[in-house]
């Protein structure tokens, strides 16, 4: 087993309870690690036998371009799209942090995590 990892990804996207937010938008940042086998991978020199990075990429940022109310729910659909698209990947750790959040204070910014194995 093994994780392949994206930290820091940023996103400028259109999510947010208050329909102000969705209006305006806001910066995003998502970390995510995935669980799979990489040793034939590893054994082979072989792309296709690992989870790859600009695949995984091309997924998170779909799924930042649909507005939702909750970082969770954005977290979640981004866990069961990786489940569909990497058969190979068992357990998906994904972190979105929304910058400045609407909460009355002072924040730099707020943080989901979730973790989901696959069923």
């Amino acid at each position: 087993m093994g994780l392949v990892s994206l930290d820091g990804l940023e996103f400028f996207a259109y999510h947010g309870y208050y329909d102000e937010e969705q209006k305006v938008g806001n910066k995003y940042a998502v970390d995510i690690t995935v669980r799979a086998d990489l040793n034939r991978a590893a054994k082979q020199d072989a792309l296709e036998e690992t989870v790859n990075y600009e695949a995984l990429y091309e997924v998170v940022k779909q799924e930042m371009q649909i507005r939702s109310r909750l970082l969770e729910h954005i977290g979640y659909n981004i866990i069961q799209t990786v489940f569909q698209q990497f058969p190979s990947v068992k357990h998906v750790e994904i972190s979105i942090s929304k910058f400045n959040p609407p909460i009355g204070g002072v924040c730099k910014q707020a943080r989901v995590t979730l973790r989901e194995d696959r069923g």
